[in-house]
């Protein structure tokens, strides 16, 4: 026989302390509370047209199409309309105390740190064999045989033989700094000699590379990394006390 189960704040939180979620969202809350007293100190002020387009935006990425859609998410999430506007009023000062404190960061720290966002359209094939590699290598700079053929005889997984190897634009922090010295001093499109990591003999061809531009989405990238590096820094400046009720525990 089926009975309803009430569930309390109460429940939730001891879920949260069984889970050992406590210390993540205590850091949760002090990233919250330190951003809404540096935006205040900063001067930063909301407007009422920010505040509608933001929750569009917020609409729109939870596929809230109407009024009763965004009313059963909130009903889901257990938020209250005024949570909800907590949660816009929060991600705008997140967003343009990030811009108050970098927006002139970004175009130095982009030409500073530039190599980081170099990309490569690269082929590779992974071998056991060291001597076969450098034996496959040269066979393929003398035209005896073409990448994609070595890629279709030795590449096991089904997929990326079917691909030829294909790893598509590569991101040169994704790549073994091995790896990556030699790929991004290619010519392409060019082959390189067998490289050795502890993942085996890498043969790749490196097809083109790929100049990175400062454009919206790299922008976003650096303003996330120089504000999550700030917040960081500020959090662990501070002496902070976790105070849970008794009754609670």
């Amino acid at each position: 026989m089926s009975y309803p189960i009430t569930i309390t704040s109460e429940d939730i939180l001891h879920q949260i302390k069984l889970t050992c979620k406590i210390p993540e969202i205590a850091e949760q809350i002090l990233n919250r509370k330190v951003i809404v007293s540096a935006a205040e100190e900063a001067g930063i002020q909301v407007e009422v047209e920010e505040l509608q387009n933001t929750a569009d935006q917020i609409r729109l990425a939870n596929k809230l199409n109407s009024a009763d859609d965004t009313w059963q998410w909130l009903e889901k999430n257990a938020l209250s309309l005024d949570d909800f506007e907590e949660i816009i009023y929060q991600t705008i000062i997140s967003n343009k105390l990030a811009f108050y404190l970098f927006a002139d960061k970004i175009e130095p720290y982009f030409f500073e740190h530039q190599l980081d966002y170099f990309s490569a359209v690269m082929y590779e094939v992974i071998l056991d064999d060291e001597d076969l590699a450098i034996e496959l290598f040269y066979a393929i700079q003398e035209g005896e045989i073409s990448f994609y053929d070595v890629a279709h005889k030795y590449i096991q997984d089904t997929e990326q033989r079917r691909k030829l190897g294909y790893k598509g634009v590569v991101k040169r922090h994704d790549m073994k700094s091995e790896i990556s010295a030699m790929v991004f001093a290619a010519q392409p499109p060019q082959i390189i000699k067998p490289i050795v990591t502890s993942s085996g003999i890498h043969l790749i061809l490196v097809e083109e590379i790929i100049q990175p531009q400062l454009d919206d989405h790299i922008r976003t990238k650096i303003f996330t990394e120089l504000f999550s590096e700030w917040l960081k820094h500020k959090t662990e400046s501070i002496n902070w006390l976790l105070s849970v009720s008794p009754e609670l525990v």
